[in-house]
């Protein structure tokens, strides 16, 4: 299937799977808006610096005051549909929820403390995945923000993947989840 610029393979993206990525970014974004205990939600890997591919998965790093309430149980992932959990383990404080959806998307939700986004000093880990590519989604306290300049990238908080154009209609994502 070739994509919206005629080129082929693993690297053209359908239209279909934009719209799948930008409902999952959405879901998880708006679902994190809504909880008082979620400091912030980070787009990072491919998606998060304009390369994703149709093979590539859709990365997230939901950072909350209450981790504690997302190690035991599924419950979030089942409530956003995000598809079919195939792994849980821990990278230090993050512990990762990879799903797989019916079309074969992979969406990885890494959960952890609000201080994975410390600054000074910033974590060798946390800048690794900064640096590959990291988008604020959520950041209602600037703390995504500061850790994306103090790895040395520039931070605007935006609701929708690097790698999509907006949407048909020409509005794009809608509101970011930013406060001043």
């Amino acid at each position: 299937m070739a994509d919206e610029k005629g080129r082929t393979g693993p690297a053209a993206v359908s239209a279909e799977r934009r719209d799948e990525v930008r409902s999952v970014v959405r879901r998880v974004t708006g679902r994190a808006a809504g909880r008082e205990d979620v400091v912030g939600v980070l787009l990072v890997g491919s998606w998060a610096r304009g390369a994703g591919r149709a093979d590539s998965d859709v990365d997230l790093v939901v950072l909350t005051a209450e981790p504690g309430r997302y190690v035991a149980e599924d419950a979030w992932g089942r409530d956003l549909a995000l598809g079919e959990l195939i792994r849980n383990r821990a990278w230090g404080p993050v512990t990762e929820w990879r799903y797989v959806t019916a079309s074969g998307l992979e969406v990885e939700v890494g959960i952890g403390p609000a201080d994975w986004a410390r600054t000074d000093p910033v974590d060798a880990g946390t800048r690794r995945v900064v640096t590959d590519g990291a988008r604020p989604l959520h950041d209602p306290q600037g703390l995504l923000g500061a850790l994306v300049r103090a790895c040395g990238g520039s931070a605007q908080v935006s609701s929708e993947p690097a790698s999509l154009p907006k949407s048909r209609s020409g509005r794009g994502g809608g509101a970011a989840t930013s406060r001043p």
